[in-house]
């Protein structure tokens, strides 16, 4: 290779440079500000009324593309008090009014109801007004959390700016140990790289571990891609995400890989085979300890669900715990499905039956005890166990409570022992 041409050498594209490149219709590099198309756009019943809000002051009363808004009431759902009842009321309003998706009471979780009907695909741009819209980038999608404010932008025009962000490679090798999950890796990452990591930085995730996985449990990596600060957590389409989205919709998937010689921020290596089960402890994400550090520690209430574990594989895994067994005496608990059809699958599978036979209690698909308004709020010095992706004070409703955060698996084998317990000792 001549002088010349090392100069001119053009370094390849990581996932997310190639797809705001090619919604924006610019070369896109790490750095760039881009204005670039959306392929969809999301609300929740906690953000929606602030957007609607915001697009009457721009005075805006139609969406770019009602088949591509939806707006999703699961945060509250059903509505505990009149104000949220008001709330949805202006949601249900804005449906009828501009003819965009409206996923009412009942429906489940926006991020899992997003893909799970098709809204998006493999290679698309959206954004939500909601931290954890970087689920979806587990299905090859570069989508992130926006502001209610941006989210009306984005709303009426279809489009949104962007600033191209850096990426880091986080890639697993090995294997997975018995009674180790997905939400063990991304709780590891948390412990190790801290809730200010990859702060407005995309994360793509590779490696055998990865590949390995089922959709389900890709969608709990990514879900907690923003809990170290990522504005995206990206994984490439293989056959599994191609497979998951047949009959989902009538979109053609564009599926995009990183280049091999793409440009990372930094890489990581880490060996899955090492990874030991995971507890985030109160009242932070990366507050994050081997298991055997907090084994013993008594709770008064479990929760399996969320966006990041209300899924039917993390009802399988808790199910094959608890089956013909019994939740022990002084503990609650509680299990959210993600969505409605997630809820169907679990009943058809015997889940549910055997879940409610242990000593569970089922509440309205969606967001459940996660957010604190209304479903599960622990009383004063409880300890809680959960599949959620946050722990913070307050974060469940009552901020003299205290949450400890770790997998399907483990909350399964803690509600029946009243104390966390290490889930190696009965997978």
């Amino acid at each position: 290779m001549s002088r010349l041409e090392r100069v001119i050498t053009i370094p390849g594209k990581t996932i997310s440079e190639k797809i705001l490149s090619a919604h924006s219709g610019t070369d896109a590099r790490a750095g760039d500000i881009v204005i670039a198309d959306v392929d969809f756009v999301m609300g929740q019943d906690g953000t929606s009324p602030l957007a609607i809000r915001a697009l009457q002051e721009m005075g805006v009363d139609a969406v770019f593309d009602p088949n591509r808004v939806a707006l999703v009431m699961d945060h509250s759902s059903p509505s505990p008090i009149e104000g949220v009842s008001a709330l949805h009321t202006i949601m249900r309003d804005f449906g009828k009014k501009t003819g965009c998706r409206i996923y009412d009471v009942g429906e489940g979780v926006c991020h899992q109801l997003i893909p799970e009907n098709g809204h998006v695909v493999p290679g698309d741009l959206m954004v939500g007004c909601d931290s954890h819209t970087c689920t979806y980038g587990a299905l090859n999608v570069f989508s992130t959390g926006v502001g209610s404010t941006d989210g009306a932008a984005a709303m009426a025009s279809g489009k949104l700016w962007f600033k191209v962000p850096v990426t880091m490679k986080v890639t697993y090798t090995g294997e997975l140990q018995p009674g180790v999950y997905s939400k063990d890796l991304i709780l590891d990452l948390a412990g190790r790289i801290g809730v200010d990591g990859a702060t407005y930085e995309a994360i793509e995730f590779h490696g055998p571990v990865i590949d390995a996985m089922s959709i389900d449990a890709r969608m709990t990596i990514s879900n907690m891609a923003i809990e170290v600060g990522a504005k995206a957590g990206l994984m490439k389409a293989d056959a599994k995400t191609l497979a998951w989205f047949e009959g989902r919709g009538g979109r053609v998937p564009a599926p995009v890989d990183p280049d091999d010689d793409a440009v990372y921020v930094r890489e990581l290596v880490i060996d899955a085979s090492q990874i030991t089960p995971q507890i985030a402890k109160p009242h932070a994400v990366d507050n994050v300890s081997p298991i055997p550090d907090v084994v013993g520690t008594p709770i008064a209430q479990g929760v399996l669900g969320t966006c990041t574990n209300g899924r039917l594989e993390d009802f399988r895994i808790a199910t094959e715990i608890l089956r013909g067994k019994k939740v022990h005496p002084d503990v609650r608990f509680i299990v959210a499905p993600a969505s409605k059809r997630v809820f169907l699958d679990a009943i058809a599978a015997g889940y549910v039956s055997d879940l409610i036979e242990a000593g569970a209690v089922f509440v309205t698909p969606g967001c459940g005890p996660c957010v604190g308004t209304h479903n599960g709020v622990p009383s004063d010095g409880e300890n809680v166990i959960s599949t959620a992706n946050r722990n913070f004070k307050g974060r469940m409703g009552n901020s003299n409570a205290f949450i400890y955060l770790g997998s399907p698996a483990t909350v399964a084998a803690s509600v029946i022992a009243g104390k966390i317990t290490d889930p190696r000792e009965v997978v």
